[in-house]
């Protein structure tokens, strides 16, 4: 593999006598670490973080002249202003290493490594700026294409650390569980597994109301919050409620029981891009005669067709943390009609007051459920009666269940209830 195969061709540069400020600012802007200095195309030096911050400190000369003043750190800080207005070719390196569009892929990212830099300006044969590649460039088409998307316990565990430590739990359940212990009355519900239980909110919420829950999930840093917080609860009602960190497929063959309910919450459903109709048809041989399932589904057809493929844009100040916002972005790509799978894609920034910085992004593979496709595989296993409910979200306010009908361009999610009766 070489160079040309990964390299970026749109690539930020500098002028030689414009101001060190403004190779800080595309350094930070774009976060990158460092810039390629051009007279015009040709390249004749590049300028990197570690020259700026090495400008701060004095030399060895400095140090042996004035031992005193050179080591005092807190005067070096007011040199900021000063280094920031020098022209780029008073610090920049004037001799930048540079690679062709036809080195070795590997050799590029031999030569970073050996001269520290994490990034090289590409050069035509008369060396001028063409492109640049960068050890992320490298780590992404060596390793990183070659690896599956990011599911099931893997995005779990990113979005338990970021994502639901900011949700309004509370907004969530005070519109949720009502309807589902009036459905769970009328049904004669005594006994529940929550597939995908996340961090257990609503297992616990129905574990005090006197329900037997079983909550299942794949990622492990769900399941420890979950546990943390039945530690929280009263014996009375801890003894309700267990959590499993398995496969719910898993967890039931070593059960070998039935439940009255069986809920999945929050498009966990779609967390199995190829075998959530497996998962059905394995649940629906452990849910009890008059039992009763409860799935919630992202509204795909109104993410694609009404908002653009947006899901959702939102800010939230989250609790607890150094970090004064954050910003989630979610939004699908077309489905893969193929596989009837669909790409999500999870960015995450966060800002401490003073500037935005970028947090992580994940793709994740998902299932694309339809209405359609839901009742196809529960018909096919006896389960008669299915209703489907909308219900909206704006990324901060939850809504009630099955107050409304569903509405396939106006809905946000797809709430369906199904019995075999």
């Amino acid at each position: 593999m070489k160079v040309s195969d990964v390299m970026s061709k749109q690539v930020e540069r500098i002028s030689p006598l414009e101001r060190v400020e403004k190779a800080a600012l595309l350094i930070f802007g774009r976060n990158i670490n460092g810039v390629p200095v051009c007279v015009g195309r040709k390249i004749v030096g590049f300028v990197t973080e570690k020259d700026i911050l090495a400008k701060f400190l004095p030399t060895f000369q400095d140090y042996v002249d004035d031992a005193v003043h050179s080591s005092n750190f807190e005067k070096m800080e007011e040199q900021t202003q000063a280094i920031l207005s020098l022209p780029v070719d008073k610090i920049m390196s004037k001799r930048p290493i540079t690679v062709t569009p036809n080195t070795p892929l590997l050799k590029a990212h031999t030569l970073m490594t050996v001269h520290e830099v994490g990034r090289l300006p590409v050069v035509d044969e008369d060396k001028n700026l063409i492109g640049i590649v960068a050890k992320g460039d490298v780590f992404r088409s060596l390793i990183g294409d070659k690896l599956l998307f990011t599911e099931n316990e893997d995005y779990n565990d990113f979005l338990s650390k970021t994502y639901y430590s900011t949700v309004d739990t509370e907004n969530r359940l005070n519109h949720e569980i009502p309807d589902l212990v009036k459905l769970f009355q009328r049904n004669n519900v005594r006994t529940i597994l929550d597939v995908g239980c996340g961090t257990g909110d609503h297992a616990i919420e129905l574990a005090k109301r006197g329900y037997t829950v079983v909550g299942t999930d794949r990622s492990r840093e769900m399941i420890l919050e979950a546990n943390r917080r039945k530690l929280m609860l009263g014996k009375e009602v801890a003894k309700n409620v267990n959590f499993i960190n398995k496969d719910t497929e898993d967890v039931l063959f070593d059960m070998n029981t039935s439940f009255d309910a069986i809920l999945i919450m929050g498009n966990t459903l779609s967390h199995n891009p190829h075998s959530y109709k497996q998962l059905l048809r394995t649940l629906t041989h452990y849910l009890s005669e008059t039992g009763v399932m409860v799935f919630q589904v992202t509204n795909f057809e109104k993410v694609l067709k009404a908002q653009n493929r947006l899901l959702n844009f939102n800010f939230v100040k989250p609790v607890d943390t150094t970090k004064n916002e954050y910003a989630f972005l979610e939004y699908y790509d077309n489905p893969i009609e193929s596989s009837k799978t669909i790409l999500k894609t999870f960015a995450i920034l966060s800002s401490d007051k003073k500037r935005w910085k970028w947090e992580g992004i994940r793709n994740s593979l998902m299932a694309h459920i339809t209405s359609e496709r839901i009742k196809e595989v529960l018909e096919k296993q006896g389960i008669k009666k299915i209703s489907l409910y909308g219900g909206s979200f704006d990324g901060k306010h939850w809504d009630y269940l099955f107050r409304k009908s569903f509405k396939p361009l106006e809905s946000d999610w797809l709430n369906i209830v199904a019995t075999r009766k």
